[in-house]
């Protein structure tokens, strides 16, 4: 039989401070009820003085890490599988290979926020396949480059349009808000 831990009234006080600061709400049915006020002023030790937190910005909503080839949230099935099959035809291709590291990210921030502007759905980025086994620079830099701050909002999914292709990433743009 499992047993209820009753909060002494110093854990209960510390509670509600932690709980005031972070700015927390019980779930319904589940709030704790209110502390005995004490009868006499020093009864009991006074709670920790706070101030009343600042009012928190609203979180942005966060959008999920992209991954080229694992299908996204917010795109169907049926236009997922048109472009990781190659179906779905870019409109504009960028090839990076013969850059550098640096070149090469600048090139591709232009591009996607270019692409966007002129409501282009679907682009492509050629990095190579890359000269060792575990692919160019450019390649293994692609996906960090897409995640980045100012880029993650403008790509809705990123697949290689055939499977023994690696070296080249279609990208589904989201449409411009």
């Amino acid at each position: 039989m499992l047993r209820r831990r009753i909060l002494s009234e110093a854990d209960r006080r510390l509670w509600q401070v932690y709980t005031n600061l972070a700015q927390v709400a019980p779930m319904p049915g589940k709030a704790l009820p209110p502390l005995p006020q004490p009868s006499s002023p020093g009864a009991a030790p006074p709670a920790p003085a706070t101030s009343p937190a600042p009012p928190r910005p609203a979180p942005a909503r966060a959008t999920p890490e992209l991954q080229v080839g694992a299908p996204p949230p917010g795109i169907d099935a049926r236009r997922w599988r048109a472009l990781r099959r190659g179906k779905t035809r870019p409109e504009r291709v960028l090839d990076l290979h013969g850059r550098r590291a640096q070149e090469a990210h600048a090139d591709v921030r232009r591009f996607l926020v270019q692409a966007q502007a002129d409501g282009l759905r679907c682009v492509a980025i050629v990095t190579g396949k890359g000269s060792s086994t575990e692919g160019g620079v450019l390649r293994r830099e692609l996906p960090f480059w897409l995640n980045a701050a100012e880029l993650r909002p403008l790509v809705l999914g990123a697949a290689h349009p055939h499977a023994s292709n690696p070296g080249a990433v279609h990208l589904l743009l989201r449409r411009r808000g």
